[in-house]
C-alpha cells in the first residue's frame, strides 16, 4: 500500500492521540468523517496500523524496576529460549539482535527482590544460555512506542 500525505497526517494525529474521533481528525485535515474512517480502515486492512493500544506508566502500576538484558544463546536453543522468555509476564519486549545469537530483552518488575527471582528462577534456569549481561534503568529521558512518521 502506498501511503500519501493525508495518510501520514492521519497516522501522526493518531500517534499523538489514539482517541481522536474521525470527526476531529476530519476537522484538522479538512476531510469528512467518512473519508477519514475509510482511510483508517484501509490502513488497518493493509497492516499499516497493527492495533490501537494504551500506554501505561509502569511505575504508576507498581513496576518500579526496569532492566535491560543481553542474553547470548547457543544457536540451537535461541528460538526456544526466546519463546520461553517472551511468554514471561515480566518481559516487556524481546528481540533477536545481531551478534552471537543474542537476545535483547526489557524486563519490568516490582522491586529488586523480584528482579533477583526473575534472574535466578526464570533466566538462569533456561538451557542454552551462555552469557547474560544486565543494565538497570536509572532515568528515562525519552520513550516512544510505535513508529513516528
Amino acid at each position: 500500500m502506498k501511503i500519501d500525505d493525508i495518510d501520514r497526517k492521519i497516522l501522526q494525529l493518531l500517534t499523538e492521540n489514539g482517541r481522536l474521533s474521525y470527526a476531529d481528525i476530519g476537522k484538522e485535515l479538512s476531510l469528512s468523517r467518512v473519508s477519514v474512517r475509510e482511510r483508517v480502515h484501509q490502513l488497518m486492512e493493509n497492516g499499516v496500523i497493527e492495533r490501537f493500544s494504551v500506554v501505561i506508566n509502569s511505575e504508576k502500576v507498581g513496576k518500579q524496576v526496569s532492566a535491560f538484558f543481553e542474553v547470548d544463546c547457543e544457536p540451537a536453543y535461541l528460538v526456544e529460549v526466546a519463546q520461553t522468555l517472551a511468554d514471561n509476564p515480566s518481559v516487556a519486549s524481546c528481540y533477536q539482535m545481531t551478534g552471537p545469537s543474542t537476545l535483547h530483552m526489557h524486563v519490568l518488575v516490582e522491586d529488586f527482590t523480584a528482579l533477583e527471582k526473575f534472574v535466578n528462577n526464570e533466566l538462569y534456569s533456561l538451557e542454552g544460555i551462555s552469557r547474560v549481561e544486565s543494565h538497570i534503568l536509572l532515568r528515562r529521558f525519552k520513550s516512544r512506542s510505535g513508529l513516528k512518521l
